[in-house]
């Protein structure tokens, strides 16, 4: 299966739209309430600057120099100077007062608290530290900051454990999706399983009752609706089916007696000659009758009651000893190709038809060797006939299988149109289908025609 076949499935569309969405709101959350502790680590950390700054300036102006020196040296004294850093330099760059190493080169230029790395006074490491800069009348210059290196580690030790959340998220938000695909897999797995019988010909099925009164609720209300519909239709057409056969084979029946007393008291050739062709016509149209109405019920799944576990091989085998006479006296070879002991539940007498009709079309329009074979194709049995003919070329391969679809073009002959059309109704009724190919063991020169039943062998027994 592809990506772009699976991304197709409106569960997966709807599980990757949950974790998304999960996924979307726990970053958000995370990527929010970062930023918004950074923004306030700054802005405490920028009014304690400014604050300090415009203390010691209120102390320069007030008493100078000296004054401002003295209520350096205090403030770094004091318990709540710790987290300070103050400098004051000379109109040269030489420092005064405070606790600083060494000032940054550009240190003047700090009109605005700026994030930088300080070396304070008995500490062995740099540390990170907003700075503000601000000019004296003297030519000096003070430089007032705090140090934020512990909420710069706090906000490092917040990204990773935002990271680990993110991943948790990322878990936590896959299991969401799933549970939600699951509930709603749950809540249309009885419409499911009720649609997969009714397929199967149970129309008796319904899905089971739901007072929730939510959308799936009403699902299932609607499609018990439309089944009992369906199951009422369905009656209606077996009815009509029987009473249409009844009614036109009765007339027909009648004719071919009528036809047959005729034949018995003419003697000119000719009009003996005219009554088999009208008799012939008349089996015709019977046969006609008979594979379009079975056409019908099959597609309307009338007849899986009547399915039975058979050995698909002695079946085959049993058809093939029929028609091998018949093969013979066309100059034909029939093979037989089947895998010993293939029991599958079918209708047997729908099967016998339909392999019937194969290798009569294969008598009838195709040449060379007829191959029936049967055996196992994956999940599936696979029961084919091919002939070594003129075949029927890909284009024309739904026309082939439609019903009354003729291909006078590819294939002459005598035909009502309606084999293949049997054939690929009775594989939906046993819920197989119909392939038509080449046949590559063809040996003539010509492509020949292979046609392909494939049942699904859930039920197959090997003996």
């Amino acid at each position: 299966m592809t990506l772009s076949t699976l991304w197709r499935s409106t569960t997966l569309r709807l599980a990757a739209l949950v974790f998304l969405l999960q996924v979307l709101a726990a970053a958000l959350l995370l990527v929010g309430l970062g930023a918004v502790i950074r923004q306030q680590s700054r802005t405490q950390a920028i009014d304690v600057v400014e604050t300090l700054r415009d203390d010691l300036v209120a102390t320069h102006v007030a008493g100078g120099q000296g004054a401002l020196v003295e209520a350096i040296r205090l403030r770094l004294s004091n318990e709540v100077g710790r987290g300070v850093v103050v400098a004051l330099q000379d109109r040269d760059g030489r420092l005064i007062a405070g606790n600083l190493r060494g000032v940054p080169a550009d240190a003047r230029t700090y009109r605005a608290a700026r994030l930088v790395e300080v070396l304070r006074r008995n500490h062995a490491a740099p540390e990170a530290a907003f700075l503000l800069a601000v000019p004296l009348k003297h030519g000096g210059t003070l430089l007032t900051g705090v140090v934020v290196e512990s909420d710069r580690q706090f906000l490092a030790l917040l990204e990773r454990a935002s990271l680990a959340t993110l991943a948790l998220s990322l878990l936590f938000a896959a299991i969401a999706a799933w549970l939600a695909t699951r509930q709603i897999v749950h809540r249309l797995q009885g419409t499911v399983r009720t649609l997969e019988g009714v397929g199967q010909g149970d129309l008796a099925r319904r899905v089971p009752p739901d007072n929730s009164g939510d959308a799936f609720a009403r699902l299932g209300e609607e499609v018990n609706r439309a089944l009992a519909r369906v199951e009422s239709l369905n009656g209606q057409l077996k009815v009509a089916t029987d009473a249409l056969a009844h009614d036109l084979k009765s007339p027909l029946t009648r004719m071919a007696t009528a036809l047959d007393r005729v034949t018995t008291r003419i003697d000119d050739p000719d009009a003996l000659s005219a009554v088999e062709a009208a008799q012939a016509e008349g089996r015709r149209v019977m046969a006609i009758i008979d594979t379009a109405l079975g056409i019908s019920r099959a597609e309307a799944g009338i007849g899986r009651q009547s399915f039975a576990t058979t050995d698909l091989t002695a079946m085959v085998e049993t058809i093939a000893e029929i028609y091998e006479p018949l093969a013979e006296e066309e100059g034909r070879t029939l093979v037989v190709d089947a895998a010993p002991g293939l029991t599958l539940p079918v209708h047997r007498q729908l099967m016998d038809q339909v392999l019937g009709n194969l290798i009569d079309n294969t008598m009838r329009y195709g040449a060379g060797t007829i191959t029936v074979a049967l055996g196992l194709s994956g999940s599936d049995i696979a029961l084919s006939v091919a002939d070594e003919g003129p075949g029927i070329p890909p284009h024309l391969h739904a026309e082939a299988l439609r019903r009354f679809g003729r291909l006078d073009e590819a294939r002459g002959g005598y035909g009502a149109g309606l084999g293949l059309a049997l054939v690929e109704a009775v594989a939906h009724l046993h819920g197989g289908t119909v392939e038509l190919s080449d046949n590559p063991a063809s040996t003539s020169g010509q492509p020949g025609l292979k046609v392909t039943l494939r049942l699904p062998r859930q039920q197959a027994v090997t003996l």
